[in-house]
């Protein structure tokens, strides 16, 4: 039997060339390909080419490029500003104000974007100045930004879950509706957070000095009325059982472009640059996973990951034990990875420990795009901070300092579902099969 072990210097090369600045699809072929030769027997080429065509064409991935487009499109719209002015009117008077149109804005377009990076760079261009404008402490406006952008990763529909079905063979609409309950869940913490900061001070949440009677919310809410046919029609088709999430993706693009162009703010140029800046995204983030899928096969014909879960299984750890060392390992991951890195990264090696303690990969998958929203928040790789640091030129620990509540309260979010995992199971269990 091969020796668990062997994972070290694979891990210490993967570091190296890591840190090195390599590529992280690049450095992830490289591992594997020293991980067959070195560690099996079977030939390395005949694997990569294989494995490059085999994966190449998976029906299941082409619903990335297509919501990565339609959150592109959107990001160059003003259907992003119509949602803000269709909020702003109704959230005046609650607790914390305005600061829950960051916490609701960032709800929404996840729910059309599922990005995490677009999100936060969408919401962040109409609210960081307005919020400013109107006297709010940056801490608060940075933190509720950063913070709920990181729903973009787990309100359907996701890339990163998207990455993950595809990485693990799970299905796509069972984890997309996995996704609701939580996302409802992180956004009732992050809500009730700004609420209970402003009752605590008074003070900090300046008073808003525009009323607007019954009548001027509803005449503003129809500027919500485009955002909110769009969510009901790409994930409404797929709750429904009408489409499946590439076909409900393909219907988002069509919805999109056509809203787009109907709200008088769209040309042709934006369409070109939307269409250039997604091919540039999911060649980038094809190109990971079709490494980490050689990873994955490298890993297979060196037994690593059958005798890793038998050393862990030998170990006789415990889920929750396990599920805490997992949660550390992925935040200090996070720290110098991608999201959607830190996932195809890892899938290969811990799944077989995670399926040795039982836990169940639909949930694992919840779980894991939780603890990997913490990571987009830490320094020094967070890439909501980068986008946020982009959009206001504030030092970039500054931004952290006031993510750090938003941080906890997601750890808050992954003890919840630990201890209550019919939060994630509830509604795939409905579903069935």
């Amino acid at each position: 039997m091969a020796d668990p072990f062997i994972a070290l210097p694979l891990l210490v090369l993967l570091i190296l060339l890591l840190a090195a600045g390599t590529w992280v699809a690049f450095a992830l072929m490289v591992v594997a390909f020293v991980a067959i030769v070195f560690f099996s027997n079977a030939p390395a080429g005949l694997i990569l080419a294989t494995t490059f065509w085999g994966h190449s064409h998976s029906w299941a991935l082409t619903a990335l490029p297509l919501f990565i487009l339609m959150g592109e499109i959107l990001l160059r719209s003003r259907l992003s500003k119509d949602m803000f002015s269709g909020l702003a009117p109704w959230l005046g008077r609650a607790p914390g104000r305005l600061l829950h149109v960051n916490v609701f804005g960032c709800a929404i377009f996840a729910a059309v974007s599922g990005s995490s990076a677009a999100t936060a760079a969408t919401i962040g261009r109409m609210s960081v100045p307005e919020l400013t404008k109107r006297g709010y402490p940056e801490s608060l406006i940075l933190g509720t930004l950063a913070g709920s952008a990181t729903l973009g990763l787990l309100i359907p529909p996701s890339i990163i879950l998207i990455v993950y079905g595809v990485a693990t063979e799970q299905s796509i609409a069972r984890l997309f509706v996995a996704g609701v309950l939580p996302g409802l869940m992180l956004i009732a913490l992050f809500a009730g957070y700004v609420a209970v900061r402003a009752w605590m001070a008074p003070g900090l949440i300046p008073a808003e000095k525009d009323q607007f009677s019954l009548r001027q919310k509803l005449a503003a809410s129809r500027n919500l009325m485009p955002v909110g046919f769009l969510i009901l029609g790409v994930i409404g088709s797929i709750y429904g059982g009408l489409a499946s999430p590439t076909d409900a993706a393909a219907l988002g693009v069509v919805l999109a472009t056509s809203l787009a162009f109907l709200s008088g703010s769209f040309s042709w140029t934006l369409f070109g640059d939307a269409v250039m800046s997604a091919v540039r995204t999911s060649c980038m983030i094809a190109f990971i996973l079709l490494s980490a899928a050689f990873l994955s096969v490298a890993m297979g014909f060196t037994g690593l990951p059958r005798n890793l879960a038998a050393w862990i299984g030998a170990m006789d750890l415990s889920a929750p034990a396990l599920l805490f060392a997992l949660t550390i390992f992925f935040v200090v991951l996070g720290c110098f990875l991608d999201g959607i890195s830190v996932v195809v990264l890892t899938t290969s090696i811990i799944m077989p420990m995670v399926t040795a303690v039982d836990i169940d990969p639909l949930w694992f998958g919840i779980y894991l795009v939780i603890v990997v929203e913490m990571s987009q928040i830490t320094p020094p790789v967070g890439f909501n901070l980068f986008v946020i640091q982009g959009l206001t030129n504030i030092n970039i620990l500054r931004i952290a300092q006031a993510a750090f509540p938003f941080f906890l309260l997601l750890l808050l979010g992954v003890v919840l579902i630990s201890v209550f995992p019919q939060i994630v199971m509830l509604l795939p269990s409905l579903m069935g099969k």
